[in-house]
């Protein structure tokens, strides 16, 4: 995925109260008690899950067709006007339905219903931005995982093996992906379930047809990083080039997708026979009990191994995991950057300089040579330290913005702008609005820099080529890749690859090539190299798949300074950088391939380790272990794009202790042996997410095998799910004013026309396991009825994406009844009077029958007074 791109879901889910609309806010000016209006509507797409199992978990197609046709008659009896999207049920059984907000306190009483689940909408996908675009060399991130071993010493090519994208399509006549669709062709299989104008966030409607075709750019991107054969010279050759693709469209050319589309591709990709499936999109912040999960959770089950992307919401904290990459069995794929990027450059004295044009700048030339000459940091504050008339002017990032530099350097005469940066890395800058000039702004880096100080004098030449350059932030996490854990603690996410910068096939209309970046970008790279290993050992289970990439994983250093030599958050990178050559050619595999500790509350944590041995002689282990840094528990304020700033980090190795029941451990050969892991949780801050590596290293010298295992300091349950933001208390009781929500702090009066109707708002910075808004007299504080009183009940509900962000539930003076006798009315409208509502929140991996696990807000008086 790229920032903002298919699946990052950088807005919240919307979801909706039972009679009447939720959606995120923004946050407007909380000290005055107004909060603006953003984002707003009303959710009106559910899942429907009935209780019986789905086909592939043993149903029949005459049980299933009674079980729904017997909720499509019970919702007509009950007065329900739905409209269905998708019935589904080979790998999930139920609908996807749109129903009005009050009719869904009806519809989860029904005989047979197990749970409703708002369908959210999976963001578009954004088209490359090709002008200046500079893209990491693909044969150097094959490099990092060892797919270039796997192909060129182990024979590898994926042949056989069927891979799925659920993406937007792939343009099949594309030459590196094999020119034409369908049998004998390397796109095989595949289905447009959209069409090319839908777009869920507008409400255009799909329109099917047996093309899969794309006319956007991201599947046909995600599709060459997984198996392309370049066709000619200069074209792109993916990770597995001789696997057989399916190509499952959920996106229009432009817009977003929903869900409930997703789920109906997964279906047919099964159907199809898929081994791998592939999927470059979710929805951030979600618990692995939403659908797209558990349907990727079932497909393993089945055979097929689901990879996904982790996610690009780095910048907004801890707990930003997305669905389906969040699901208990699906591989989620974390973002490393690439050894290489493939950039322009010119040469000084012989030796090319990569750059980076700045945003807004004009274009780099593609000829002739200039002068250079160093100006220093060349800010308002410190003039020029050189001449740089008719001469290239080289200056060093700091003090102030590129364009202050370019505009002091171009008015002093510089023919062209070179900006080197005061940290390992290339410059990758924007001038911020274009400057009037035709001399070019181009960022190098640090070392390319000092090697021009150290020429000086000398000259560039400009040059048209493009060439690999060596990456400093090589084998460190993105940015943008999102860190866990998942909200029950389980440890997510599980597997990185090279996701930044990539450079594959774009459909030829769009320019052929393009370069994308994100955990979109890394999560096929893992799934081409799945194809490499099923290939190897067709027999492997795809439930064994994720142990296997796991236990031979590279963990990698932090990104925050790797000179200090602290390994990455395990909750950010999980095991590692892939290393598929390794994982292909081991022996021995360790399960479970990851350790989710839980609460530190609980205190020491025993495990058991089972090694399995396929090879012909015993292997004998050391065991020891490592810890990597934690973090804070953390949600980044709005607008923030820069990680460090988002999550505090709290610097200390984290101190885990891990003892063994032996020292060593011997498995025979063919055999399988245990061992006991006793892990005590880190100690330091409370809330604090720490994470390591149970380390087994081979006494023949061979690579280490490795678990990687994560929990949380503390009591989980301490935390509090409903928080406020810069000295605000939330939830608020509030009116809708102007294009406001006004708060209420003292009650207030609603006649329930129109939008004169009490709007609860609610920041939740952390998951809750379920979120209830109660009705109580607001004089006794009692129930409004014994069983059914509750404006709202949602399970699952993921936190806001930043601290700015709230979900505002409207409530219309309705309740849901069951009269006792079989018979569930539509609604029962509450007698005009005085209430107060309690938003209940039971805390992530609460009990619900613990007070404590609970937080309760209780609203100022709501006055209901009709007309």
């Amino acid at each position: 995925m790229r920032i903002k791109s298919l699946g990052a879901l950088l807005g919240i889910a919307v979801v909706t109260a039972l009679s009447g609309g939720v959606a995120p806010m923004a946050l407007g000016s909380a000290d005055s008690g107004h909060i603006a209006v953003d984002q707003s509507e009303v959710q009106s797409r559910w899942f429907i899950e009935l209780a019986g199992r789905p086909a592939a978990d043993g149903n029949n197609a005459k049980s299933l067709d009674r079980e729904k046709q017997a909720f499509r008659d019970a919702a007509q009896a009950a007065g329900v006007n739905l409209k269905e999207r998708y019935a589904y049920d080979t790998l999930w059984n139920g609908f996807s339905v749109e129903a009005s907000a009050a009719d869904l306190a009806t519809l989860k009483r029904l005989s047979g219903v197990k749970a409703i689940y708002p369908v959210v909408d999976i963001e578009a996908p954004r088209r490359a931005e090709q002008d200046g675009e500079v893209g990491t060399d693909m044969f150097t991130a094959i490099t990092q995982t060892g797919v270039d071993i796997a192909r060129s010493q182990l024979g590898l090519t994926g042949q056989g093996v069927k891979v799925g994208i659920i993406d937007t399509g792939i343009d099949y006549n594309h030459p590196d992906l094999g020119g034409g669709f369908g049998s004998g062709y390397k796109v095989a299989y595949g289905y447009d379930f959209v069409g090319d104008d839908y777009d869920a966030g507008t409400g255009a409607p799909p329109m099917p047809d047996p093309d899969p075709d794309d006319c956007n750019g991201h599947g046909t991107h995600v599709a060459g990083i997984v198996g392309a054969k370049a066709a000619a010279a200069g074209g792109v050759t993916g990770v597995a080039p001789e696997v057989t693709l399916g190509a499952y469209r959920v996106f229009g050319c432009d817009g977003s997708s929903s869900a409930d589309v997703i789920i109906a591709a997964l279906e047919r990709a099964y159907k199809d026979g898929m081994q791998v499936v592939n999927q470059s999109l979710g929805a951030a912040f979600q618990w692995p009990q939403y659908p797209t999960s558990t349907v990727g959770d079932r497909l393993v089950k089945k055979g097929v191994v689901v990879v996904a992307s982790a996610g690009n919401n780095g910048a907004t904290g801890t707990f930003s995991g997305g669905a389906p990459g969040i699901g208990t069995d699906v591989i989620g794929v974390a973002s490393f950057d690439n050894a290489g990027v493939f950039l322009p450059y010119f040469t000084v004295n012989g030796t090319g300089v990569g750059y980076r044009t700045m945003t807004f700048s004009a274009p780099a030339p593609t000829s002739g040579s200039e002068e250079i000459v160093s100006v220093g940091r060349a800010c308002n504050v410190d003039g020029l330290t050189g001449n740089p008339a008719g001469k290239a002017a080289l200056i060093v990032r700091g003090a102030c913005s590129f364009a202050e530099k370019a505009v002091n350097a171009i008015n002093a005469g510089a023919t062209s702008v070179l900006i080197y940066n005061n940290v390992p890395g290339i410059v990758n800058g924007t001038l911020g609005a274009p400057l009037g000039s035709d001399v070019p702004v181009v960022g190098i880096s640090q070392a390319d820099g000092q090697f021009i100080l150290a020429q000086l004098p000398a000259s560039l030449t400009w040059t048209d080529q493009q060439s690999s350059f060596p990456n400093p932030t090589a084998d460190l996490i993105s940015s943008f890749s999102s860190y866990g854990l998942s909200p029950d603690l389980a440890l997510k996410p599980d597997v990185g690859a090279p996701g930044g910068g990539i450079y594959s096939t774009y459909p030829i209309e769009l320019g052929q090539y393009a370069v994308l970046s994100g955990t979109s970008m890394s999560s096929p790279h893992v799934a081409g190299a799945v194809a490499l290993l099923l290939e190897a050992r067709p027999k492997t289970r795809a439930a064994d798949v994720r142990a296997l990439l796991q236990n031979t994983a590279d963990p990698k250093v932090w990104s925050g300074n790797p000179g200090i030599g602290f390994l990455e958050p395990v909750h950010r990178q999980g095991a590692g950088m892939l290393d598929i050559d390794d994982a292909i050619r081991s022996r021995v595999a360790v399960a479970p391939g990851k350790l989710s500790l839980g609460e530190g509350e609980a205190g020491p944590q025993t495990r058991t380790l089972t090694l399995t041995n396929r090879g012909s002689a015993a292997v004998t282990f050391a065991l020891s272990s490592t810890n990597a840094l934690s973090t804070a528990r953390t949600i980044a304020p709005s607008g923030t794009t820069n990680a460090p700033a988002a999550f505090s980090l709290a610097h200390y190795l984290g101190g885990a202790s891990v003892t063994f029941s032996a020292p060593t451990v011997t498995v025979p050969a063919g055999g399988e042996a245990t061992v006991q892991v006793t892990v005590t949780p880190a100690g330091g801050p409370e809330n604090a997410i720490y994470g390591g590596y149970v380390v087994m290293t081979p006494d023949d010298g061979g690579a280490p095998y490795r678990v990687p295992f994560a929990g949380f300091v503390g009591d989980y349950q301490a935390i509090q799910p409903l928080d406020g933001f810069n000295g605000a208390t939330f939830p608020w009781l509030t009116k809708l004013e102007g294009g406001f929500y006004v708060n209420q702090p003292d009650g207030a009066t609603y006649s329930l026309v129109g939008d004169d109707v009490p709007f609860f708002l609610v920041h939740v910075g952390h998951p809750v396991q379920r979120l209830e808004l109660e009705i109580v007299d607001a004089t006794t504080g009692k129930r409004v009825h014994p069983v059914f009183s509750n404006v709202l009940d949602i399970d699952y509900l993921g936190r806001n994406g930043t601290r700015t962000l709230f979900y505002a539930f409207s409530w219309d003076g309705t309740r849901s009844h069951d009269n006792g006798k079989g018979t569930l009315d539509h609604r029962k409208f509450v007698p005009d009077g005085d209430y107060r509502v309690n938003v209940r929140a039971l805390k992530a991996l609460g009990d619900a029958k613990n007070p404590d696990h609970w937080q309760i807000w209780t609203s100022p008086v709501v006055t209901i007074d009709r007309p």
